[in-house]
């Protein structure tokens, strides 16, 4: 989980391969409704979230029991909770940045739908994990090898 920007594709790709599971970008389960939005520079509401976070739990709970790693914002405590509801097992892993970081690996980007001006809208929105959340902070400044490290450590504790 964690802002536009942060790595969690780049992370979730290679955490995917060294445990051995499935991996989905949450991008993919975007509405075109969502994406058009977005890519207009409109942040996107809780209603329009809904659809989106109904498609990441389903796949989440077919895969109940053998582990995958789907990468998604999962920006409020409430979107978190309505992913465990389908999956009560769900790690989060909030990759966190600096916003100067995140700001240049934003404005590097070429291709992605997300405009760098909806950085600011994700960060208000945002909303850490709980210290009674299943889930860990990690830096993602560093290499993605090292990132991927620090999350299965995380994964064991």
């Amino acid at each position: 989980m964690g802002v536009s920007g942060s790595g969690k594709t780049t992370v979730g790709v290679r955490l995917a391969a060294v445990l051995g599971v499935d991996y989905a970008e949450g991008d993919d389960f975007h509405p075109a409704a969502n994406v058009t939005k977005m890519a207009a520079g409109t942040p996107l509401e809780d209603a329009d979230r809904g659809p989106w976070l109904d498609a990441l739990a389903a796949w989440l709970a077919e895969r109940s029991g053998r582990g995958a790693v789907l990468t998604c914002s999962a920006l409020k405590r409430s979107y978190r909770d309505r992913l465990r509801a389908s999956a009560p097992d769900a790690f989060f892993l909030h990759l966190r940045l600096s916003r100067g970081e995140l700001e240049r690996r934003l404005a590097a980007r070429r291709g992605h739908f997300m405009p760098p001006s909806l950085l600011e809208s994700q960060l208000a929105t945002l909303e850490p994990l709980d210290s009674d959340e299943y889930g860990s902070a990690v830096d993602a400044t560093p290499p993605p090898e090292d990132v991927v490290r620090a999350a299965v450590a995380a994964l064991q504790r």
